[in-house]
């Protein structure tokens, strides 16, 4: 049972991270909202605009300042943020956090190929419409292409992503979730990942992620996010829980941006943003799904490390 002191600092967290997220999506949305945000600096390949800022920079890093303005107003001082690297005990999950990502996407890209055949672009025309458009009547195989982006996205993006997933983690894993501990790991894995799902929901209705052309819009991309933040939460869970420490987390999360997209760059015609190639498709997510199911059947997989001495 989570006691009353907790329930109010959970329910000042949240209150913090959902009121400046939100209060962010309502000033994209007055500004033209993710589609007609107005341009801040153009680029030769594309541009940055109000909208990617406002919501790189403040939306999703406001779990992390609800974390640290909790904390002040409550005086709770700075015990059990799990800000500590616990690298020598934890590196194992360092480790998971870092390369399964990359596993799970790609293996989940694989399911939607395997049941969707014809999306799926042997040719690659995609990545040689890119390498048209960045260097005209340069010849670079466009395997090479898809290998070296799949290797970006394992080696250098946790690294590169981690500046901006810092924001969510330190809040949903470095906060939330163990404020809610004492509910048990998989309620309090469960409830986090449904809570950070519909904290989305703003920015999925101007169609991050999922577009607007699906059926039952935007619910249906709502309640798709929920699912994936629900499993991809128990995965980053795993990592802070049994790593001692919110950075796998970090990492974890940084390393799911970086090789999301790769699907994208073998697809052909226009499937359902709901199925897929995303990992936040419900296709896609079904490898998410089905390594949280064998986290949760695993006995201890998902207790905290210090929690390990007591098991049977």
């Amino acid at each position: 049972m989570i006691v009353t002191s907790e329930k109010k600092r959970i329910i000042l967290f949240l209150a913090f991270a959902f009121g400046l997220a939100w209060l962010v999506a309502l000033i994209v949305f007055l500004t033209g909202g993710l589609v007609n945000s107005p341009t801040i600096i153009p680029l030769p390949a594309g541009k940055i605009t109000l909208a990617t800022v406002l919501i790189a920079v403040f939306y999703m890093w406001s779990p992390a300042v609800a974390h640290i303005l909790t904390r002040a107003i409550t005086h709770e001082g700075k015990s059990g943020n799990l800000l500590r690297l616990n690298f020598r005990k934890g590196w194992k999950y360092w480790l998971a956090a870092w390369v399964l990502p990359a596993v799970l996407v790609v293996f989940g890209a694989a399911i939607f190929f395997l049941l969707f055949p014809k999306y799926f672009d042997p040719t690659l025309d995609v990545i040689q419409k890119m390498i048209s458009s960045a260097a005209p009547g340069v010849t670079i195989a466009p395997v090479a292409i898809l290998l070296a982006q799949l290797l970006q996205g394992i080696v250098i993006s946790p690294l590169v992503n981690s500046l901006f997933t810092f924001g969510e983690e330190y809040g949903w894993r470095g906060y939330l979730l163990p404020k809610l501990m004492p509910l048990g790991s998989l309620k309090a894995i469960l409830l986090s990942g449904v809570i950070w799902g519909f904290w989305h929901a703003p920015i999925i209705a101007m169609g991050h992620n999922y577009g607007f052309e699906y059926p039952g819009y935007p619910w249906t991309g709502i309640l798709a996010m929920v699912v994936f933040t629900i499993t991809c939460g128990t995965f980053l869970a795993w990592v802070t829980l049994r790593g001692g420490s919110v950075w796998p987390a970090v990492i974890g999360h940084a390393a799911v941006n970086g090789i999301a997209g790769i699907g994208m760059l073998v697809l052909a015609g226009n499937p359902s943003t709901l199925i897929g190639p995303l990992p936040t498709g419900l296709v896609c997510g079904l490898s998410w799904l089905a390594f949280a199911a064998l986290l949760v059947l695993i006995p201890g997989a998902l207790a905290p490390i210090e929690d390990q001495n007591h098991l049977v």
